[in-house]
């Protein structure tokens, strides 16, 4: 008897769970309301994460942008939403003809997401100006070139605070108002390079492939509880960031190949349509999205290809420059870099990047 009704306990709650599993799916193939919502974006003052906070100002967000560069959130501070132009058919756009400019609300703090503390402070003072966190867009970040051999465990060390445990004590600290409220949608912004490790990036990859796991495994923790977990997997982007790169080794051809690839359209993608596929992945709560097409095919090649791919990056290794003695040598910002950007072939094919530099407010004032 007792056996008969645990079974019929068991069955029902087996029913019950599936019943809102399927609920949950029927609700993540719409695209979500984000009006007065209240987002948080790491690394919100420059590149993909300004971008990014322009789209959720478009889509009625109320912001709160953290950076650790006190200068750089001044001039993100006057963000304002712009009207993305006549409706789609994906419901993104906005209707109507020549709509208003949109004031946002706009919060910035100075934070760096690789001290606990500091995270904790900024935490609360967004709940205490807005009352909650709906949206957590985990987007700060860091990029190393260098050659294994020049590298050292402080470059990893460095990588992992920012992009991994910085991810980790965010999202953590932000959780226990979601769960509590029973609403969230948490974004990671991980790489291609959280998914293939490419030579000469290796602090950076082992970073976003410790996010990407995480990122993967908290969406299914959190399951049932009305909290999406969004794992974005960029390929390059024309962000402008490029001049931003830490280098090592040989600094001027570090700087110069990763600078080329991250600016030629077929390789990388204009950032200000990845932002818009990032956010409208977010709205419709996606587990996965893959942002532009060579990474999709990246993906799905070295998935199917596992040895061939692995033999094209032991190419790629073989091609990129040489280390040069002296493992435990500084990393140089790129534009800081010597003769990075003087050769006329450089600038003519890093152009795009540069402009996109000035416009996403990576280098302020310089072409």
């Amino acid at each position: 008897m007792d056996e008969s009704r645990n079974a019929r306990s068991t069955g029902t709650r087996l029913l019950a769970y599936l019943e809102q599993w399927f609920g949950a799916l029927r609700r993540r193939r719409q695209y979500a309301d984000l009006t007065g919502q209240v987002a948080l974006v790491t690394g919100g003052s420059r590149g993909l994460g300004l971008l990014l906070a322009r789209e959720l100002a478009n889509a009625g967000c109320k912001l709160a942008l953290c950076a650790r560069d006190e200068a750089e959130l001044a001039r993100a501070r006057e963000l304002r939403a712009t009207p993305a132009g006549p409706a789609q058919p994906n419901g993104t756009g906005v209707s109507g003809d020549a709509p208003p400019v949109l004031e946002t609300e706009v919060l910035t703090l100075t934070c760096d997401v690789t001290d606990r503390a500091q995270i904790g402070e900024m935490v609360d003072q967004v709940v205490e100006h807005y009352g909650r966190i709906d949206i957590l867009v985990n987007n700060a970040g860091i990029i190393q070139v260098t050659p294994i051999e020049n590298a050292v465990r402080a470059d990893f060390e460095q990588a992992m605070d920012t992009m991994f445990w910085g991810v980790h004590d965010l999202t953590m600290a932000v959780l226990p108002g979601m769960v509590e409220r029973g609403y969230g949608r948490i974004v990671n912004i991980t790489s291609i390079g959280g998914k293939i490790s490419v030579p000469h990036l290796l602090p950076y990859s082992t970073a976003k492939f410790a996010a990407t796991g995480f990122s993967e495994g908290l969406r299914a923790e959190l399951a049932g509880k009305n909290i999406t977990v969004t794992t974005i997997v960029p390929g390059l982007m024309r962000t402008g960031s490029v001049i931003n790169v830490l280098a090592k080794g040989n600094k001027q051809a570090e700087v110069g190949w990763f600078s080329v690839l991250g600016s030629l359209p077929i390789v990388s993608m204009d950032a200000s349509r990845a932002a818009r596929q990032i956010v409208r992945a977010m709205r419709r709560g996606r587990a996965e999205e893959v942002v532009g097409l060579p990474a999709k095919l990246a993906v799905r090649a070295y998935a199917l290809f596992p040895n061939l791919s692995a033999a094209v990056l032991e190419l790629v290794g073989y091609m990129l420059p040489k280390p040069v003695p002296g493992q435990g040598m500084s990393s140089t910002l790129g534009r800081d870099v010597p003769g990075a950007f003087d050769r006329p072939m450089t600038r003519f094919l890093t152009l795009l990047s540069r402009k996109a530099a000035v416009r996403n407010n990576e280098m302020p004032g310089r072409r």
